[in-house]
């Protein structure tokens, strides 16, 4: 995962790893200059050095100049730090949409235990631990969860971020060229925490659209109905790809409202048992 944040393939992945080069760039230029003094006053004033002896005044209290020096460096890498810090983390506000000219697909995304539902309301189509969508297009991933909290990440593409129950999050990325990434959850919750693993798959736009309609019209991808839903949340590690040719569009909405107060539950229209 870690090769993944140095190899982005997507424009929120490069910023964010431009910005860790830049703060460790900007690190090393304290660091390596004091280990470098480290080595120096070590080497100069040991024992065995009799050079140096002349230049020992244990009656020295010090110089304000130095003195003003050694926290004028760090202070300024410090303030320089938080310039950064402050405009990245507005820049790469995971809130922000991308800015395209392609309307954003819309994917809500449910953390299971343990496995990933993902649904397609535009399309109409939901899958499990499978994520595919269009390259160079953005997406607009809306968040929850169904059972302990999860940490959403696809480390090629950008920005991680929670799902919890009973609360939305959102997040934008966008891939720059298609291919497979990986996509898991990077917070510990539970025994099958390590199998929280999905693919994501950046596709041309043809090839997603062709891929819907296979979903759609695929006599293995069975309809998403409350029943099926149950089943599914219940607890499982290292679940395979599944596909389902439909989905209820309050499905979400439910899952979303159900730790709520049951006055506030949206009703499940269309839900077959």
């Amino acid at each position: 995962m870690t090769v993944g944040v140095f190899d982005p393939q997507g424009p929120i992945a490069g910023q964010e790893r431009d910005l860790i080069v830049l703060a460790i760039g900007l690190m090393l230029l304290i660091a390596i200059p004091m280990l470098i003094l480290l080595y120096t006053f070590a080497w100069r004033y040991r024992a065995g050095n009799k050079k140096s002896a002349d230049a020992y005044q244990p009656d020295h209290v010090g110089s304000f100049g130095r003195q003003l020096l050694w926290w004028c460096i760090p202070a300024t890498l410090i303030a320089v730090l938080a310039v950064i810090n402050w405009k990245t983390t507005h820049a790469l506000d995971p809130f922000a949409p991308i800015p395209s000219s392609t309307p954003p697909l819309t994917v809500e995304v449910v953390a299971l235990q343990w496995k990933w539902l993902f649904i397609y309301p535009q399309q109409g189509i939901a899958t499990v631990n499978w994520l595919e969508f269009p390259a160079r297009t953005p997406v607009h991933f809306l968040l929850t969860a169904d059972a302990p909290m999860s940490s959403f990440w696809i480390p090629q593409l950008g920005s991680q971020i929670y799902a919890m129950s009973a609360m939305q999050t959102q997040l934008y990325l966008e891939a720059s060229s298609t291919g497979e990434f990986v996509g898991k959850d990077t917070e510990i919750n539970g025994a099958g925490y390590a199998g929280m693993t999905f693919t994501a798959d950046a596709v041309s736009e043809s090839d997603f659209n062709a891929w819907v309609a296979g979903v759609k019209a695929s006599s293995s991808a069975p309809a998403l109905t409350m029943g099926a839903y149950n089943a599914l949340a219940a607890p499982s590690a290292y679940v395979p790809p599944a596909f389902y040719s439909s989905a209820d569009p309050n499905l979400y909405d439910y899952v979303l409202m159900k730790y709520m107060v049951p006055s506030s539950s949206p009703v499940m229209t269309g839900m077959k048992m």
